[in-house]
């Protein structure tokens, strides 16, 4: 099976390579599509797309198509974060994703670190990790009806530091409800669920999004999967997927179809 990979991010956020050097590389590793999925701008922050930078981007993924149209099949993505506000018309795909939380009045990252994470919720929770969990999942739970998504990004991100179980238990019963009621709102909807390399590639995890008993719900469930390597450097455009081929049921090899 030829993999494509449609979370890639480039120079215009966090990645680190241009749109053109990663669709060199697409091309050399045989992927028959490639989506790109800058960043949604956020004014808080530093590393999404601009404004400006997002029309730039528009405009040289679309050059980038037309330039190797018979080469490899290229689409225009984006990945809007809740805390967004963004017309999708112009854009091949969405990827729907939480990286903040609204509360007490400012935005909390749920993924810039592992030390960030634990100020942030004895600050803003009481030290109660499943407190924030549980706003982490309300706020998925959302993530279709406010982006109206093709794609649900990095499900159980707020898991990013919680290696081996070190901040809380996802076995937990109050993880477990809060993740379950998210994922059941968000299969209302016709969207896709990532399994998602990138924590692995940058050597946060051992394992991809969702972990283990999420994927066996999402199977049980029917729910539609995608591979992803969220990738911010072309060295890591495919990590893993060639390896999670075949380790679930409902895994589409592409989102776009013939």
């Amino acid at each position: 099976m030829s993999l494509s990979n449609y979370h890639t991010h480039t120079r215009y956020c966090d990645g680190k390579d241009s749109p053109e050097e990663l669709v060199l590389e697409a091309i050399r590793l045989g992927c028959p599509e490639l989506g790109f999925s800058g960043h949604s701008y956020l004014p808080f922050t530093d590393w999404t797309m601009s404004e400006a930078g997002t029309a730039a981007y528009m405009r040289e993924i679309r050059r980038l198509q037309e330039k190797y149209r018979d080469r490899i099949r290229l689409y225009l993505g984006i990945e809007y974060d809740i805390c967004s506000d963004l017309d999708t018309s112009p854009f091949d795909y969405v990827i729907g994703s939480v990286h903040y939380l609204y509360r007490d009045g400012c935005y909390l990252p749920v993924d810039e670190s592992r030390e960030d994470q634990i100020t942030l919720v004895n600050e803003h929770y009481g030290g109660d990790f499943y407190s924030f969990v549980e706003d982490y999942y309300a706020a998925v739970s959302e993530v279709c009806e406010k982006t109206k998504c093709d794609i649900v990004g990095h499900f159980d991100l707020v898991t990013k530091f919680n290696e081996g179980g070190c901040l809380f238990d996802t076995s937990h019963p109050r993880y477990r409800k809060a993740a379950l009621e998210a994922m059941d709102r968000l299969l209302q909807h016709p969207v896709f669920f990532e399994i998602n390399t990138g924590a692995m590639s940058r050597g946060y995890r051992t394992c991809p999004y969702p972990e283990s008993f999420l994927l066996q719900e999402l199977e049980k469930r029917g729910a539609p999967l995608i591979l992803s390597s969220d990738c911010h450097d072309k060295r890591n455009l495919l990590y893993g997927l060639e390896e999670l081929q075949g380790s679930a049921k409902g895994i589409r090899p592409r989102l776009f179809m013939d």
